[in-house]
């Protein structure tokens, strides 16, 4: 079924760019990976949430620069909106199906993001 193929295509290039902004937040040394998985949820705003945190607004600019540097260069695709910015304590890249948040670690706590979705499938990576 053509329709089918199509979605499987759709949900590979999906994970991969997920597991390529994973390793790119691991790369700078993000700390509290995190992957929520949405797919599941009517009237999600994405398919995948991906967060991390950092402890400083330089830090989180470094993970954010790495992940749009990377996913150019390995995907070719570009970030449709960024929010934040140098001095940001919470960097918000979107991918269209997939929204990256840095968060500085208040910041995090204060939005507690996983909470709002925990009816998501939630995979938590080590920071390397």
């Amino acid at each position: 079924n053509l329709e089918q193929t199509k979605q499987q295509a759709i949900n590979t290039q999906e994970t991969e760019l997920a597991d390529l902004i994973v390793d790119a937040m691991q790369d700078i040394k993000g700390d509290q990976i995190v992957k929520l998985d949405l797919r599941n949820i009517k009237d999600a705003p994405a398919d995948f949430f991906i967060i991390c945190e950092a402890e400083s607004t330089v830090k989180i600019n470094a993970i954010a620069n790495n992940i749009n540097r990377r996913v150019k260069e390995e995907l070719n695709l570009k970030a449709s909106h960024m929010e934040g910015g140098p001095g940001a304590k919470w960097i918000l890249l979107d991918y269209f199906s997939t929204l990256v948040h840095i968060f500085y670690p208040e910041t995090r706590v204060f939005y507690d993001l996983e909470g709002l979705w925990s009816d998501g499938v939630t995979t938590t990576y080590d920071s390397i």
